[in-house]
């Protein structure tokens, strides 16, 4: 059994193609060049996949930081066409804690195509049953969250933009 974390979560619609949101939410090599709370992953240049461990390196808004390792667990990308369409990226905190069963959680990053070159990215963090969740500190999960999503939408529609100034140029 799992519950959503107390207001760890952050949503945002973007003026970018739900394809390119989605090609800049896996490119771990970029992080440090936009991302403001997850500032470097450990391999950075191997591919994202099922079961691989990411060792994260997260600043937190009103200073610290931390390493956090997470093992990837769902990576579902847009489909090609039709209605409806999303994409989910999770997450689940490894190490240690976890092992202990001291702290559970998943975190989810989620995109919704809204219309053609819009979309929806919300991302939430649920916790399961463990013994130390009641310390995990949600206040500088949230507000990470928040300027993760935040920095997302703006490196994408800058992206955006530079590709449609490409096409005008031609």
């Amino acid at each position: 059994m799992s519950y959503r974390a107390p207001g760890v979560e952050a949503s945002v619609e973007i003026a970018a193609p739900i394809e390119l949101v989605w090609q800049v939410m896996l490119d771990l090599p970029r992080y440090p060049d936009w991302n403001p709370f997850v500032v470097g992953i450990a391999d950075a240049d191997e591919p994202v996949v099922v079961g691989r461990p990411l060792l994260l390196d997260v600043r937190w808004v009103g200073g610290g930081s931390v390493k956090s390792t997470e093992v990837v667990t769902v990576i579902e990308p847009p489909a090609a066409a039709g209605p409806g369409r999303s994409a989910r990226l999770c997450y689940e905190f490894g190490g240690l804690l976890p092992a202990l069963y001291l702290v559970r959680a998943t975190r989810t990053q989620r995109l919704e195509e809204l219309a053609p070159g819009r979309a929806r990215y919300s991302t939430w963090e649920d916790m399961g049953p463990a013994l130390l969740n009641g310390f995990v500190p949600y206040g500088k999960m949230k507000a990470g969250f928040e300027v993760h999503a935040q920095a997302l939408k703006r490196r994408a529609e800058s992206l955006a933009s530079q590709a449609g100034e490409q096409r005008s140029a031609r």
